[in-house]
């Protein structure tokens, strides 16, 4: 038998006190879903309750195998010993969405053959099973969670991927030895008292700015791409003032202004809780800064029902005063070329100034939009170096470098129109990738590259070398992405011996070819 460390069922106290620290993430939970977490009772009983309707079971599956060691110590057995493992939905009625995903172990030498001809056949939940069979027992809670939905059961509970699930463990003690140790999930909209809104946005390449110099009275302008992943999602939810909970102090006060913004701008009144529950990585090249304004916004404006487009939005929060390819990205995805702003004495921008420095200038009109090839591969290589520049040292380097040469200018306009745009439309890989290897090598994108650390510069054309057909700087980086065919691990293998030393990350992820996904809960 497996004795290992000894197990510490949960007290009312420390129940309470774990559900307290899941609030500080997720935000207040209802007194029912609580109560669903802290039950020592039948879980199928309580929805039965809830949904005033008989409970639904669909078995998703049953087999037999042997215990691993963990499971082996919790149901005090044999690892090695046979469990019957049984995972089901719990929905209401026969066909209802599912509530709870639960999943079982269960010892077979512990069931007597009438209910072990129950567990294994028949779509029944255990709460009756116990009952039909005059099972005596008690409850042990072990264990009280929250984490992010994964692609599988977002699927299941029809959810978005990151959104938070609520999960207990807990054993069934029959006669003092454990008969059954049981993970049940729900998701943190189910059962929720208040009208939730979530937003789901994508992060996006900036493959670099088109004209700084502006000599024929514009000026910006940019390429970008949209990700599917690093990705952002958000919550709000009313409330009687502007709070933000989660992630870190610079994105809690980017929400918080985005949501009084927002507020402001519409004669709202009341305020809004807003959970941040998955955030892009700050200051990366990817984006971020526009994406949480803009998800912000978008909820606090979805909650309180007004209509806002995201180029409304972004004017409202100040977002896209250099670059309108954030902005392009959150509203349709894909591959976005944004026409730049009017320059010069009293027009819409006097200066080069980055975003950051450029509030109340409305974000640039897109010129360009089309779907970006899902079968190309888009390697992110991220080192952990210093973050890219940002406000006032992005401020800084506008200023020093900027005008650029109106050569370096056209060449880029020449590369994007006849070379970049029309190898998307045809899905050449090949010429897209030339492409974005010269645009590295001229104009603002030189000077972004040139400012980096010398492993940093080195990393595209070693990315190239090891096969890519195109690499650079996103934005001020510090990511660098790579052009790749989709599972190509030698170019990903490379970005991983240049990180040694540096440490970082290497991510394959493809293109989103759709804007920010808006869910009320």
């Amino acid at each position: 038998m497996n004795t290992g460390h000894e197990i510490h069922p949960l007290s009312a106290t420390e129940i309470a006190v774990r559900i307290g620290e899941i609030e500080v993430n997720t935000g207040d939970l209802s007194p029912f879903q609580k109560v669903l977490l802290g039950t020592d009772g039948s879980v199928t009983h309580l929805l039965s309750l809830a949904t005033e309707s008989k409970v639904g079971v669909k078995t998703r599956l049953q087999e037999v195998l042997t215990a691993d060691r963990e499971t082996a110590h919790l149901l005090a057995i044999c690892e090695g010993d046979q469990v019957n493992h049984r995972i089901v939905d719990l929905g209401q009625g026969e066909e209802g969405q599912p509530l709870i995903y639960a999943i079982s172990y269960t010892p077979i030498n512990r069931l007597a053959p009438e209910m072990r001809l129950d567990m294994m056949k028949a779509d029944i939940p255990i709460g009756i099973i116990l009952k039909n069979h005059k099972i005596e027992s008690r409850r042990e809670i072990l264990s009280i969670d929250s984490y992010p939905a994964d692609e599988h059961l977002a699927r299941i509970f029809g959810i978005l991927p990151g959104e938070p699930l609520f999960a207990r463990r807990y054993r069934i003690i029959h006669k003092d030895e454990p008969l059954m140790v049981i993970t049940e999930i729900f998701p943190s909209g189910t059962f929720s008292d208040t009208k939730r809104v979530i937003v789901d946005t994508p992060s996006r390449l900036h493959i670099g700015l088109i004209d700084l110099n502006g000599s024929i009275g514009r000026v910006d302008g940019g390429v970008g791409i949209t990700l599917d992943r690093p990705h952002l999602l958000i919550e709000a939810r009313a409330a009687g003032r502007i709070s933000v909970h989660g992630g870190d102090e610079e994105s809690r006060r980017r929400a918080a202004d985005a949501a009084a913004s927002v507020i402001e701008h519409f004669g709202l009144t009341g305020g809004v809780t807003i959970i941040l529950h998955t955030l892009l990585p700050r200051h990366s090249g990817l984006g971020s800064g526009t994406q949480i304004a803009l998800a912000a916004a978008k909820a606090v404006a979805e909650l309180f029902g007004r209509e806002a487009t995201a180029l409304e939005l972004a004017r409202i929060t100040g977002r896209g005063g250099t670059s309108g390819i954030g902005t392009a990205a959150f509203d349709a995805g894909g591959i976005i070329i944004d026409g730049g702003h009017l320059f010069g004495p009293d027009q819409e921008k006097t200066g080069f100034k980055p975003s950051s420095a450029s509030r109340g200038v409305a974000p640039a009109p897109v010129i360009f939009r089309h779907s970006f090839p899902e079968d190309w591969g888009i390697l992110l290589v991220t080192p952990d170096t210093m973050p890219g520049a940002s406000e006032k040292a992005e401020v800084d380097i506008f200023s020093e470098y900027c005008p650029v040469p109106l050569a370096e200018v056209q060449e880029i306009c020449h590369l994007v129109m006849m070379q970049m745009l029309p190898s998307v439309v045809e899905g050449d890989i090949r010429r897209f990738g030339t492409a974005v290897n010269r645009i590295q090598e001229i104009g603002f994108k030189r000077v972004e590259a040139s400012l980096q650390p010398e492993k940093l510069r080195n990393l595209p054309a070693l990315l190239c070398e090891a096969g890519a057909y195109g690499a650079g700087l996103s934005s001020f980086g510090p990511t660098v992405f790579a052009i790749i065919d989709r599972g190509d691990t030698q170019v990903a293998e490379a970005a991983r011996r240049a990180l040694l030393g540096i440490g970082g990350t290497v991510e394959e992820v493809t293109a989103r070819n759709r804007g920010a996904i808006v869910r009320m809960g």
